[in-house]
Parts: structure tokens; C-alpha cells; sequence
């Protein structure tokens, strides 16, 4: 039970993305705050720490 938690999805992926899992989440969790979400396809990985500073800077979890 997440009710009143905050879930912040991210994910590695080839090629599919979230594909649909952020709807199963708000769908399993109706009471949880789903923020947005980042998705870094696989072979972006090794590349991805602006682009993650970048996202938490968004959501306002990290200084700019």
C-alpha cells in the first residue's frame, strides 16, 4: 500500500520505454502521487548523468 507516498519511476530500456507501466502503477495505487517519470533508452545509459541531474533538478530534488 503506497497511499499518500510519493513513486517517481525510472527506467533503462531497448526500446519500449515505460511502455504502459505508469498507468499499471496509478491503476494498482489510486492513492500514491506518481510524479513524471524518466525513461533512458539502454545505449544512453552510460551518458545519462546530466540528463538524470537534469530531470531531479525538475522535480525539485536537486540543486541546479
Amino acid at each position: 500500500d503506497f497511499s499518500g507516498k510519493t513513486m517517481i519511476p525510472f527506467v533503462t530500456s531497448g526500446g519500449s520505454g515505460f511502455s504502459g507501466i505508469i498507468r499499471a502503477i496509478e491503476d494498482a495505487e489510486p492513492d500514491a502521487i506518481v510524479l513524471e517519470g524518466l525513461s533512458i533508452y539502454d545505449d544512453h545509459s552510460p551518458r545519462a548523468e546530466g540528463e538524470v541531474a537534469d530531470w531531479l533538478t525538475q522535480l525539485g530534488l536537486a540543486g541546479s
